[in-house]
């Protein structure tokens, strides 16, 4: 009896074996008859539309978004949190692939800047992006622009180089409230 049980064991492996060798054959056939393109573009753009009117109407200060870009940006993020500091975010990608992200609020800018940027640090310099003042911050995960505006503090960060953080913060613009 102990010999059948053995060849068992032997036709239960080989089997297994079997079984998996069709469904590898069966997982190639598909890879290759199912269309794929890998130039297609991974990141679909987010229309930020809707969400940047309700901020504009909702928040206490002006909303701010890119105007004019250059192609190649793609919106990923956004969301408006009225119970949360009236907390504004939009985020992209760049032509480049870094990620840039405008955070505005009216929260407290010694906590609400450091959570944004992932604790990046001011530097004590400034720089001037159509000749308005940003405060420099810099981190090891991310670099930020920084100015308190009428009643808001508004953050361009992101991993991107200062350029690409100089280039969004020039194209930000805010809609009248109607």
């Amino acid at each position: 009896m102990g010999g059948v049980a053995g060849m068992r064991g032997r036709q239960t492996v080989r089997g297994m074996f079997q079984s998996l060798g069709v469904i590898m054959v069966a997982a190639g056939v598909m890879y290759l008859f199912i269309p794929h393109d890998e130039h297609a573009d991974p990141v679909k753009a987010k229309d930020y539309r809707v969400e940047l009117l309700t901020a504009q109407r909702a928040a206490p200060y002006p909303v701010l978004a890119p105007e004019g870009l250059e192609k190649g940006w793609k919106a990923t993020v956004v969301s408006y949190k009225r119970e949360d500091a009236d907390a504004w975010q939009l985020g992209f990608l760049s032509p480049d692939t870094q990620y840039v992200a405008i955070h505005q609020s009216t929260a407290e800018p010694r906590e609400f800047v450091p959570d944004v940027t992932r604790k990046a640090k001011d530097t004590g310099r400034t720089q001037t992006v159509d000749g308005v003042v940003w405060h420099r911050w810099e981190g090891s995960k991310y670099d930020a622009l920084v100015r308190t505006e009428g009643g808001a503090t508004t953050v361009v960060t992101g991993t991107a180089s200062f350029e690409r953080l100089a280039e969004m913060a020039g194209s930000l613009r805010s809609s009248q409230k109607a």
